[in-house]
């Protein structure tokens, strides 16, 4: 089994972790949410269109039977 950590080293270590992460700037945050963004739009706009021609291609398949 592992040794238990005290509560209060265990928020120490973790401070000092944290203390190494480089953080993103706000720029980069920004630049990033934004094409995550344009790419939802994007994708979203793919999907629509590949469902409305799936949509049409049966639509004109269950009419040849009618």
């Amino acid at each position: 089994m592992a040794s238990r950590t005290n509560p209060l080293q265990f928020f120490q270590q973790v401070r000092q972790e944290t203390a190494k992460v480089t953080w993103p700037t706000r720029r980069e945050t920004t630049i990033s949410s934004i094409m995550v963004v344009i790419f939802a739009i994007i994708a979203a706009l793919f999907f629509l269109a590949a469902d409305q021609l799936i949509a049409w291609v049966i639509s004109i398949i269950l009419n040849i039977g009618g």
